[in-house]
């Protein structure tokens, strides 16, 4: 199963248009989300906990799971989204990151995560959504967060009421 027409004519001038899955996407490597530097476009959606660094557009809660636990609710997530390919996996540093591709154009998405123990025994999540072209997204990183935000919470409910349940 190859790309359609549409994307093999804008591959043209956007090469990871005419490819496949996560092909033609750089992966972004361990990233130092201690120094990140969003772009000035607004293709974008960074959510993070209060009080990161650069401000994130949503604030993401506390999760009261294991990091270990929590970056594999994440992968369960994103496995269960159409259109999203596994790009770069560390799960020993809590990061991973997915292309995601529109349906008519194929144009690429990055999804970055990062997951770190909080001081309270709990999770922090980092989730970063960003275009790879363009100036505007028509707020598809924003909604795309705000959707995996919502499902890895009722996952982490549903671990936590199964857990509950067992013991």
């Amino acid at each position: 199963m190859g790309v359609g027409v549409l994307p093999l004519l804008l591959s043209l001038v956007f090469p990871a248009c005419g490819k496949m899955g996560a092909q033609g996407v750089t992966p972004p490597g361990l990233v130092d989300f201690n120094h990140l530097v969003l772009p000035k476009s607004p293709n974008k959606a960074l959510a993070a906990p209060a009080g990161f660094k650069p401000t994130p557009d949503l604030i993401t809660p506390r999760y009261h799971v294991a990091p270990a636990a929590l970056f594999a609710i994440v992968g369960q997530v994103a496995a269960n989204e159409a259109r999203v390919f596994s790009l770069d996996h560390y799960p020993a540093d809590l990061q991973a990151a997915w292309v995601a591709r529109t349906p008519t154009a194929n144009f690429p998405d990055v999804i970055e995560l990062a997951v770190r123990p909080d001081p309270a025994g709990g999770s922090d999540l980092i989730l970063y959504s960003h275009s790879i072209y363009g100036q505007s997204d028509f707020g598809v990183n924003a909604a795309r967060v705000k959707k995996w935000l919502g499902a890895i919470e009722a996952k982490v409910v549903a671990s936590a009421t199964s857990s509950g349940t067992r013991s």
